[in-house]
């Protein structure tokens, strides 16, 4: 196992440690004890639940709402690693959020963006730029690098676990313009109050702007990871986990289009995105769903490559968040796998390769949802907690 914690510094050093998958950590992952608790409702069973979401073409459309698919299969069994088990059915998005939808945040929220919410380089870091910024703070106004569909559909990088909360809070409270107050970014699905810097926050279990629970969060790690690796249909219909997002134990390739088993990361110094070796001023980022016949079981796209996710571990307020995944600089395929997961500090923005994806709770058909609890006090087994440093 994995596990790398990142301090907000980022070198070149960092980067070529990034892509071995190679893991620092300054301490152990803290656990929660508090008990999850969450609501039975009269659903299909989870495998048919996830016979009906999890064919996953990606859609033709632009991207202007969340594309959600259901993770059914309540009460599975967790990995042998700890991670994976969710005892209630939800939602996640079917891609990482991409450059348009965080374009059309940061336009609805950001016109003096108090908090930080653009970071410079998503304009000019050729790598992984996205989004341009024009005018002075009280007047920013924010366009696409390049004016096309492919790089609109790219996922957004450069975004803290405080962005990402934020960004969550903006989809729970309805997609609200206006200045980045309670309404809009500041509480929902977390009460954030202006905070940018120290711990992060446990989710809201009622969004005051609605009187309801959030109908959208970051992932807390068990339900990342089911949503990825998960397969009720593996193990004689018992079910299991593969070491891919791919549906795959063995390392994917990374040629886009229908093929199977494919992924945004370097294989044999090849860059996925550019099918060329590294450049400076060549964008490596794949549009979301590029590996078409690449979906998780659910039907997620992009778990493996393309950019890393965070996640909300066990949803406690603590100073770490996780990511996992791997990203398109990865040279190693263990980097995309089960196996590799890292720990950083929330506020940290500057890498140029983590993302967003959302989860949310399952829908009803009166339009209601189930709610979910806010934190999973599971505790993943200390075994499986190592510790790495630099070689």
């Amino acid at each position: 196992m994995l596990q790398w914690k990142g301090s907000g510094l980022w070198s070149e050093r960092h980067r070529r440690h990034a892509a071995r998958g190679i893991a620092v950590t300054a301490g152990a992952l803290p656990t929660g004890a508090a008990t999850l608790t969450f609501l039975t409702v009269a659903l299909a069973s989870g495998a048919v639940i996830a016979s009906l979401f999890s064919s996953g073409r990606p859609p033709t459309q632009a991207l202007t709402e969340t594309d959600w698919v259901t993770v059914g299969d309540a009460q599975n069994a967790p990995d042998a690693n700890g991670f994976g088990e969710v005892p209630y059915a939800y939602r996640i998005g079917r891609f990482e959020v991409t450059v348009e939808e965080y374009l059309a945040f940061l336009n609805a929220v950001a016109v003096a963006d108090p908090a930080g919410l653009y970071h410079p380089s998503m304009g000019d870091n050729p790598n992984i730029a996205g989004i341009l910024r024009t005018g002075t703070a009280g007047m920013y106004a924010y366009e696409l690098v390049e004016k096309s569909r492919a790089a609109g559909r790219r996922p957004i990088t450069l975004v803290s676990w405080f962005d990402a909360a934020r960004y969550a809070n903006w989809i729970a409270n309805g997609r609200p313009h206006g200045a980045q107050d309670a309404t809009t970014t500041e509480d929902g699905a977390y009460a954030l109050a202006g905070v940018v810097r120290g711990p992060a926050v446990p989710r809201n279990a009622i969004n005051p702007n609605t009187g309801l629970p959030p109908d959208c969060w970051i992932p807390t790690e068990n339900e990342w990871y089911k949503a990825a690796y998960f397969n009720p249909l593996l193990d004689n219909g018992h079910g299991g986990y593969t070491a891919f997002a791919t549906q795959s134990h063995v390392p994917p390739g990374n040629l886009t289009g229908d093929g199977s088993n494919q992924a945004n990361y370097v294989r044999e110094r090849v860059y996925a995105a550019t099918r060329s070796r590294y450049a400076h001023y060549l964008n490596f980022l794949s549009p979301v769903g590029s590996f078409r016949g690449s979906a998780s079981y659910y039907g997620t796209f992009d778990q493996s490559g393309n950019v890393w996710e965070w996640n909300d571990l066990d949803g406690i307020e603590c100073s770490q968040r996780g990511a996992r995944g791997g990203f398109w600089g990865s040279t190693t395929a263990a980097t995309l796998s089960s196996d590799t997961r890292c720990v950083y500090e929330p506020h940290t923005e500057e890498f140029q390769f983590i993302g967003i994806r959302l989860a949310g709770p399952v829908r009803l058909a009166d339009g209601s949802s189930v709610a979910v609890a806010a934190t999973q006090g599971r505790s993943v087994p200390r075994s499986f907690l190592r510790s790495w440093r630099w070689p």
